[in-house]
């Protein structure tokens, strides 16, 4: 599984990517100022933030 970032320096750090090492996922960096990759790491944060929110509403 890939997670894209916008190059925030908070996943860039060595603490992230050894935690990305050991989760067995790979860290894509986003083109900096790209509208395309952008909206696609905003669309994924929005997917995200709704699943969890069913998640929530499910158990409670």
């Amino acid at each position: 599984m890939s997670i894209v970032s916008d190059r925030d320096p908070r996943f860039t750090s060595r603490f992230w990517k050894a935690f990305q090492d050991a989760m067995g996922t790979r860290l894509k960096m986003s083109t900096s100022h790209h509208p395309q990759t952008e909206g696609q790491s905003e669309r994924t944060i929005q997917t995200l933030e709704d699943m969890l929110r069913a998640c929530v509403l499910k158990d409670g």
